[in-house]
């Protein structure tokens, strides 16, 4: 299984069976999926939360996909977007891309070459240094690897994805709920202690001396 840290993908797709396996996929993969089944709800969630990838449909109720996409092109969103169309041709890909999609994938599509595709969208983000590095501790996005002090590090994919969180924070303090929104996606109830839990497993598989830091009533860093 591929380690996939802190990318969170929005799935915007009005075939409810496709939209919801294609989710599902992606947390297999140990990628935060959210589903949107029509153009302005996934709008809505868009700039509401940090993505790093829109997965869109372009013949979506409601909002047509190339609303949508224009849109988040124009706006504050960084998130990168894969336009998903049934029409082949080739004055369609053109067009989408035009209106400001990083990528294009036609229908029936195998699940491999959206996940490939994803990854590759997902590392052109402006703000994801490909290594981070922070005194002895060492994540490389690209390989999925983690070490201290030369150590390699075996983390769980969440665990992973909370490591990763914390040092692209560069010393800042990272609360609870933005670990929630990176790392894990909105079916988690908010009122779980899987963050305190994760970042325990992680502060135990990092060893001594201890450097993820909890900021009572804030969220923890590490400085």
């Amino acid at each position: 299984m591929l380690h996939c840290g802190g990318m969170r993908v929005l799935v915007v797709e009005d075939q409810k069976v496709l939209a919801d396996r294609i989710a599902e996929g992606l947390r297999d993969q140990g990628i935060a999926a959210d589903v949107a089944y029509d153009g302005a709800d996934g709008l809505g969630k868009a700039l509401l939360n940090r993505y790093d990838v829109v997965v869109l449909d372009r013949d979506l109720p409601r909002v047509h996909g190339d609303a949508v996409c224009a849109s988040l092109a124009a706006g504050p969103s960084e998130a990168r977007i894969l336009i998903l169309t049934a029409a082949a041709a080739v004055e369609d890909r053109v067009d989408g891309l035009n209106l400001g999609a990083d990528d294009y994938l036609g229908k029936p599509f195998a699940f491999s070459e959206l996940l490939a595709r994803v990854h590759a969208l997902a590392r052109r983000r402006p703000s994801a240094p490909p290594v981070l590095v922070r005194a002895d501790l060492v994540l490389d996005r690209t390989r999925r690897r983690a070490s201290r002090a030369g150590r390699p590090l075996s983390l769980s994919r969440k665990e992973f994805g909370v490591l990763e969180t914390l040092l692209a924070a560069d010393g800042a303090v990272v609360s609870a709920e933005d670990l929630v929104e990176k790392v894990w996606d909105e079916n988690l109830d908010p009122l779980s202690n899987v963050v305190s839990v994760t970042v325990t497993r992680l502060r135990r598989k990092l060893g001594e001396p201890p450097v993820v830091e909890t900021v009572i009533g804030s969220g923890y860093r590490i400085p």
